[in-house]
């Protein structure tokens, strides 16, 4: 063993043991560890930076941005609400997301049948109250469960497939996988209904400004226009959109004030006071197309010209004690008054009759050029420039054909996965469907420095030769095994070094191996390869080791050793599953 091969391993042990132990940020633990291997010259400074460039780094945090402008788009709130109203309990919830992301990752990528459903997962753990973080690792295991299926479902199968068309036989076809991949998903799908429960309760390790305020309830008034799909159903039917976050304080019909009963039928004209979360308003208003109060901005909402913002009023501002109607906002500024949050007290007037105070928080609609100089004029601070979606007309099937495109172009081969989802986040911000500042908030850069500093700190292990080094050792170990010791090793093999060299280098490095003993101990190779597929496409252990557990990290507020408490458990089961299924469908003989 060289100089080199020996401080490869020394960095990367020992920043994994930094890792486990949760004391240090993940990215700065990351960073530490290149800067080490820098000093001491495993990394050449030609090579320190050139994680930025990896395509993982681009895939997560292009991901990361569809995913924000799928969920802000509105159409995870429709499909929910139609076709699951009722799904409440946590392991129905759990089900239909794990299958669901597992029949989409065996034809498209996994991460993007990840990206896909992880709006829906936010979607049952506000409605269940929990976490994100029960349902989003489980989620990430499932989409590489998934993966395993077919040929496209993941990198290491279509590597594979190479592999043993080049040693002289015939690739592997679509479904070659399928019989051994689905068992392993099925099984494994069922472990994870089961036990669920091992994913520690975690928050997001970096909410955004949005999360922290979230909690604050609005009051607002809307109107029943003509033609609205509310007019003859129930107040209660309407309020369901709000998932229990939004209450009716009063009804205005004509000049009568009426209590807001659940069963009472909504009439066209009829104004409704509202209470609620600022998202869970917008969301009764758009489910009842309702009419929010104040007139219409003029300007074109398809340009992206009007907007909303959340303010508070400053003890000095010139809208102390003045309501909507004497100020005259749209008419004198060209700006809406759309809600009020006024700690401890709920209001029950209309927002035109309402006299602000100071420390009230105020949702104002208007041109988005214009916003901030009115707000400073009139003594209101934004909260951190949040941008809301109260008022918004949001463009519900938009994102979801950007993505169709981007998943499309890299199942046909037109585009790899780099440059198709990056297309895919440059069309979100260009159609308008998220802004920009939300598209660079939804990018989560401690994720991706980690990723960027993690890369160059693996590929020592292949540039020192220590890869080289585990695949000898696997040679002479496998020589005076059996069968099924043998294919049992090439799988646990393939599963640990995924971590280091990521699933596809994993595959280029050890299938050749495997492949190549299989023939000397007189096996066929087709299930020492199957092995190397399922191992490189199995990393439940760790946060880097596929992008979809990396994807998941930041939002579901996991630490480094949260993933081997739900992931070891389902890595022996597959160990032990997958093994005797391999060799069942692939004889070693």
């Amino acid at each position: 063993m060289t100089t080199d091969q020996i401080l490869s391993f020394c960095v990367i042990g020992g920043m994994m043991a930094v890792f486990v132990l949760d004391r240090f940020r993940y990215d700065l633990v990351a960073c530490g560890a290149l800067l080490v291997a820098l000093l001491i010259g495993i990394v050449p400074p030609d090579k320190a930076f050139s994680g930025f460039a990896d395509d993982i780094v681009i895939i997560v945090g292009s991901a990361l941005v569809v995913s924000a402008g799928i969920a802000r788009s509105g159409v995870v709130n429709m499909a929910v609400q139609r076709f699951f109203p009722n799904l409440t309990t946590m392991r129905a919830q759990m089900a239909l997301l794990l299958v669901t992301v597992a029949f989409l990752s065996a034809f498209i990528k996994n991460i993007g049948a990840l990206a896909i459903m992880m709006p829906v997962a936010f979607q049952f753990a506000r409605k269940a109250g929990v976490p994100p973080s029960r349902y989003l690792m489980p989620m990430a295991f499932s989409a590489l469960l998934g993966g395993l299926m077919t040929q496209i479902g993941t990198s290491p199968n279509i590597i594979v497939s190479r592999v043993r068309a080049e040693l002289g036989g015939e690739s592997f076809t679509m479904f070659d996988f399928t019989a051994v991949g689905l068992t392993l998903t099925v099984i494994g799908i069922g472990f994870l209904i089961l036990f669920y429960w091992l994913v520690p309760d975690r928050k997001n390790m970096a909410p955004s400004i949005e999360e922290a305020l979230d909690g604050a309830a609005f009051s607002s008034d809307a109107t029943v226009p003509e033609g609205s799909p509310v007019i003859g159903k129930t107040l209660s039917h309407l309020l369901k959109s709000g998932e229990g976050d939004v209450v009716a304080t009063g009804v205005l019909r004509g000049d009568r004030h009426m209590t807001p009963l659940p069963d009472m039928t909504l009439a066209a004209h009829d104004v409704i006071l509202f209470e609620g979360k600022a998202e869970s308003l917008h969301r009764v208003v758009e489910a009842g197309d309702l009419e929010l109060s104040g007139q219409r901005i003029h300007g074109a909402r398809e340009t992206g010209e009007v907007t909303a913002v959340e303010a508070v009023i400053a003890s000095d501002s010139r809208l102390v004690g003045l309501s909507a109607r004497d100020l005259s906002l749209v008419h004198t500024h060209g700006v809406n008054l759309l809600a009020v949050s006024r700690r401890g007290e709920r209001l029950k007037e209309k927002m035109s009759g309402i006299r602000l105070q100071a420390g009230d928080v105020v949702v104002l609609q208007g041109h988005a050029a214009g916003l901030p100089q009115f707000l400073q004029e009139v003594g209101c601070l934004p909260l951190a420039q949040r941008d809301i979606l109260l008022g918004e007309r949001r463009k519900a099937w938009v994102p979801l054909l950007i993505l169709a495109v981007a998943i499309g172009a890299t199942a046909t081969g037109f585009a790899p996965v780099a440059p198709a989802f990056f297309a895919a986040a440059v069309a979100m911000i260009a159609f308008k469907v998220i802004p920009a500042n939300d598209a660079y908030r939804a990018l989560d850069g401690p994720i991706l420095v980690m990723l960027a500093a993690l890369i160059p700190v693996s590929d020592t292990l292949r540039t020192t030769g220590g890869s080289d080094l585990i695949a000898g050792f696997l040679g002479s170990l496998a020589s005076s095994l059996p069968a099924w010791g043998a294919v049992a090793l090439i799988l646990v093999t393939a599963m640990a070094v995924t971590p280091f060299l990521n699933n596809a280098a994993t595959v280029l490095v050890v299938a050749p191996i495997a492949a190549s003993f299989a023939t000397g101990l007189g096996y066929r190779p087709e299930p020492f390869l199957m092995a190397v597929a399922v191992g490189a496409g199995c990393d439940f252990l760790t946060p880097i080791g596929h992008q979809c557990n990396t994807l998941v990290m930041g939002p579901g507020g996991y630490r480094f050793s949260d993933y081997p408490r739900l992931g070891l458990p389902l890595s022996c089961l597959i160990i032990l599953v997958g093994v005797p299924t391999i060799l069942f469908f692939w004889p070693a003989q």
